[in-house]
């Protein structure tokens, strides 16, 4: 099939192109957010074609991925038809919970909405949309871990403007436990905001490459989150080979199973934990290879482009 997708979702995509297909990227003169073209810090293969807006007319297109509402209208625009579609969406909703209405509702009928998660799916209001639930699927990067650092590394964008959303404000109680290397675009400055010696919260931003080998010198992975969907970081550091321990928020309880690490909502023991793994590597690597077992069952790459094929096939039927 030839696949119209916008680059939206780096990490995401970086699974979804990985499939059999040819997957039309628009890209615009200045790379904005809707023409921003193939990843440059992630690694897609050559079936992943730029055009421009003005080339998609004259182009062949079986499917449409849509990920935001309003590019409905543009493939309306840029294409002068109606491909099938589906809808997928990557977040939790946000506003009235749980009474929030999707985007899909808004748009014609038959456009079958895929999310990826099951909560995700519980929490939005789809009305009489169809809806499915296609789990992530992760690129292996493969068991790095060493956790030759005793620090605690926390994956988050923007931390210091989400706030709450992303259990920012707590992080300065886990700083007492360990050291904290905070990685993501702009987290520049959150130790001065959380109010913390830069020896208790370092900032990164790292591209993809470099951040897996990064994460995996630390000792464990850190997930404060309180409303997110659920995270690939979190994933990713599972593949990597690293204990967790995450607020039992959204997805978290299910991807994380009993082994894989320590899931709760009690902040005490949740600091515990991080002391534990930061004093013991042997069981922090112990736990880590479950996290990695289990990551690898669930989460694999090849059962998530199995089960995107099964549904495209389905919508272009």
């Amino acid at each position: 099939m030839r696949i119209l997708i916008w680059h939206v979702h780096g990490s995401w995509t970086t699974a979804f192109v990985q499939g059999p297909h040819t997957y039309l990227v628009p890209v615009t003169p200045d790379r904005g957010p809707d023409g921003l073209g193939r990843a440059r810090t992630f690694d897609w293969p050559g079936s992943v074609i730029e055009l421009p807006p003005e080339r998609l007319r004259e182009t062949d297109v079986d499917l449409v991925v849509l990920q935001r509402p309003h590019e409905y209208d543009l493939v309306r625009r840029w294409l002068g038809r109606t491909p099938p579609m589906v809808y997928l969406e990557h977040n939790a909703p946000d506003g009235d919970v749980p009474d929030t209405r999707h985007p899909v509702t808004g748009l014609p009928a038959g456009i079958p909405l895929v999310h990826v998660t099951h909560f995700n799916r519980l929490m939005w209001d789809a009305g009489s949309a169809d809806t499915a639930v296609i789990e992530h699927g992760i690129v292996d990067p493969g068991p790095r871990w060493t956790g030759e650092l005793p620090h605690a590394a926390v994956v988050v964008n923007e931390p210091v403007r989400r706030g709450r959303t992303t259990g920012t404000d707590l992080l300065s109680g886990f700083a007492r436990a360990a050291p904290l290397d905070v990685f993501g675009m702009r987290t520049e400055g959150l130790a001065g905001h959380l109010g913390l010696p830069p020896g208790r919260c370092r900032s990164y931003e790292l591209v993809q490459k470099d951040l897996h080998t990064e994460l995996a010198r630390r000792r464990l992975y850190l997930h404060p989150v309180r409303w997110t969907s659920l995270g690939l970081s979190l994933l990713e550091a599972m593949h990597l080979g690293m204990p967790v321990v995450a607020l039992a928020t959204t997805e978290v309880a299910e991807a994380v199973p009993p082994g894989a690490g320590v899931v709760t909502n009690r902040l005490d023991v949740l600091a515990d934990a991080v002391r534990d793994f930061v004093a013991d590597p042997l069981y922090a690597r112990t736990v880590g290879e479950a996290a990695r077992a289990a990551a690898l069952a669930r989460y694999g790459l090849s059962r998530f482009l199995d089960d995107w094929e099964r549904l495209l096939k389905e919508v272009t039927r």
